[in-house]
């Protein structure tokens, strides 16, 4: 069944975030209603993926290291998303130069254990799958 084409702009949230973030694509890359269109291998932190505010992930270090210095207390750390591997590939045989289109209902893993998901795709008429 089609799912509707991420795009630049695309609303996203982590499991262990405090705030969404919208994801970054760079061109060259076709246009999906007016805005580049993502694949799945747009996963470098910062450049694709921004922070989502704090993060709350015990398996984040940082979070670890505050969280003992507070006693127990849990204590949110800026979040820096670590995401080793692709996005899921929903619509392999819609391709962006070679590399299959990222859809709606995709989600990767950052490695301090949270889920990455799309919440608002960035298109609305265009699909793929």
């Amino acid at each position: 069944m089609p799912n509707p084409c991420v795009t630049a702009g695309a609303m996203m949230q982590c499991s262990f975030g405090v705030a969404p973030s919208s994801l970054m694509v760079l061109p060259p890359r076709p246009l999906v209603e007016k805005k580049f269109a993502a694949t799945i291998l747009d996963i470098a932190p910062a450049v694709n993926i921004p922070p989502f505010g704090m993060c709350t992930s015990l398996s984040n270090p940082t979070v670890a290291a505050a969280t003992a210095a507070a006693l127990g207390i849990l204590t949110p750390m800026p979040c820096i998303p670590l995401v080793p591997a692709p996005w899921t590939a929903l619509a392999p045989q819609t391709q962006y130069g070679g590399v299959p289109a990222l859809v709606a209902g995709a989600t990767c893993n950052c490695a301090w254990g949270g889920v990455i998901v799309i919440g608002m795709p960035g298109s609305i008429r265009t699909q793929a799958g």
